[in-house]
């Protein structure tokens, strides 16, 4: 970016990073719900890590969708916080909770009713199928819960107050550990349900987090004057609109990375317990290091959409670009990480030798492709402070359907190659998407001024 200013840039940094702390130990602590499933599941065995892996992939498919379309809460959200208008902010809550709810009872129904015949048609190893239906049929119920505490989040996120997300967090990880032990090994008399057990932990951890981030705004004098809860309010198919005008890119965005790594996870499915188990792993690490960023892009949608509703478009410009560098440089320093200590890494999961060595081939990849991830992330971010979601989605498409999953299809089912060589499509879609990405945002915000 041109006419460089290191007072401009330091200030967004401080600024990024005082919005982004939360989110990060939020989006950590998700990583640790997650990470807690892996560990505990393969503790068990190969057949239960692989239940969770493939089942996990299957229940974020969907997630990732309803998140994509609430996402567009924050970016609305906080344009009206910088323009102080408060009231319309309350209205976007409610309707948020509303859509919650139309999302979630659906999500129900797909875990109880189709998730059988869907895997059994994708083709997954039959030896924990079974247990993959179980565990899908868990975690759905509690959809509606995480999807009220998401609309709830990303109203929070719009107006800068990032704290409660983050102790809520944590909370909600303290739940999903214990109430993992409780019924995936059957203590203080609980049945031992193994990954199913895991399903239902997960399920009544995210209707308790719900609960815990509504009762503070509830009881919160800071939640005032938006008047959030002051009446119920009819559905507005205005707000609608224009949640789905935003949001859907969003969600196809999303999705379209979501559901490359959860297709691939799919895939692996088919090629048995090893093999799923390893790429469990590997995903799983990859997942945890990619919260950092996820976050700082969050902060960056946060900040820019505060910064134009103010009429600061320059600022907004330095903030976007601080935001990608953040992304970029973190995830730097975690290929650099991943590439010493992946023995180690992999020995927090499992000692089966099989799976080792699957798993850290596959982690050398990993440190790879995440920098780019870091980039394109941080990009997304920034162009979604913007409002500018429609064409980060057609890219994201191009990306990582028309260029990554081919590849590793090929890969995996035409060609039975090694695991590696599966993920090396990963390489190739978060490249194309980190390029494209930089390159729009570039363009847009420049325009803006």
């Amino acid at each position: 970016m041109s006419n460089f200013n290191a007072a401009a840039y330091k200030t967004q940094v401080k600024a990024l990073l005082r919005l982004g702390g939360p989110l990060i130990v939020n989006n950590l602590a998700v990583a640790g719900m997650q990470f807690a499933d892996a560990v505990m599941a393969g503790s068990i065995g190969a057949r239960e890590l692989a239940a969770v892996a493939v089942g996990g992939s299957f229940w974020f498919l969907g997630f990732a969708l309803c998140l994509g379309i609430l996402m567009a809460i924050s970016p609305i959200v906080s344009r009206h916080y910088g323009a102080k208008r408060y009231d319309l902010i309350g209205r976007y809550t409610r309707q948020g909770l509303y859509l919650a709810v139309l999302m979630g009872v659906p999500m129900i129904l797909i875990g109880q009713y189709a998730a059988e015949p869907l895997l059994e048609k994708f083709g997954i190893d039959p030896d924990f199928r079974a247990l993959t239906v179980g565990y899908i049929g868990a975690i759905m119920l509690g959809a509606p819960g995480i999807f009220a505490f998401l609309a709830l989040r990303f109203t929070n996120e719009g107006i800068g107050h990032t704290r409660p997300i983050m102790y809520t967090s944590i909370f909600a990880l303290t739940c999903n550990v214990f109430l993992n032990y409780v019924l995936m090994f059957g203590h203080f008399g609980a049945p031992a349900l193994g990954a199913v057990g895991c399903g239902y932990a997960s399920a009544i951890s995210m209707w308790l987090v719900m609960i815990a981030l509504a009762s503070h705004m509830i009881l919160s004098p800071y939640y005032r004057r938006f008047h959030l809860f002051a009446k119920l309010g009819p559905l507005r198919l205005s707000a609608f609109r224009e949640i789905f005008r935003l949001g859907v890119p969003i969600a196809v965005t999303i999705t379209a990375e979501a559901g490359l790594f959860s297709a691939v996870s799919i895939l692996m499915g088919t090629r048995g317990t090893e093999i799923t188990a390893a790429h469990q792993i590997a995903i799983s690490f990859s997942s945890t290091t990619f919260m950092v960023p996820l976050a700082l892009s969050a902060a960056t949608t946060i900040k820019v959409g505060q910064l134009i509703g103010a009429g600061q478009l320059r600022d907004a410009r330095v903030c976007g670009a601080v935001g990608i560098f953040l992304c970029a440089g973190f995830m730097t320093f975690s290929a650099a990480f991943l590439l010493i200590f992946r023995d180690a890494v992999v020995g927090l999961y499992t000692n089966d030798v099989a799976v080792t060595g699957i798993a850290i081939s596959l982690l050398l990849v990993a440190a790879v492709f995440q920098i780019a991830d870091g980039i394109q992330i941080g990009a997304a971010g920034a162009l979604r402070g913007y409002k500018d979601t429609a064409m980060p989605m057609l890219i994201n498409i191009f990306a990582f359907w028309v260029l990554a999953f081919p590849l590793a299809y090929l890969a995996a089912i035409t060609y039975k190659a090694p695991p590696n060589y599966v993920w090396a499509g990963f390489i190739v879609g978060l490249a194309a998407a980190a390029t494209l990405l930089t390159w729009r945002y570039n363009r847009l915000s420049r325009a803006a001024i």
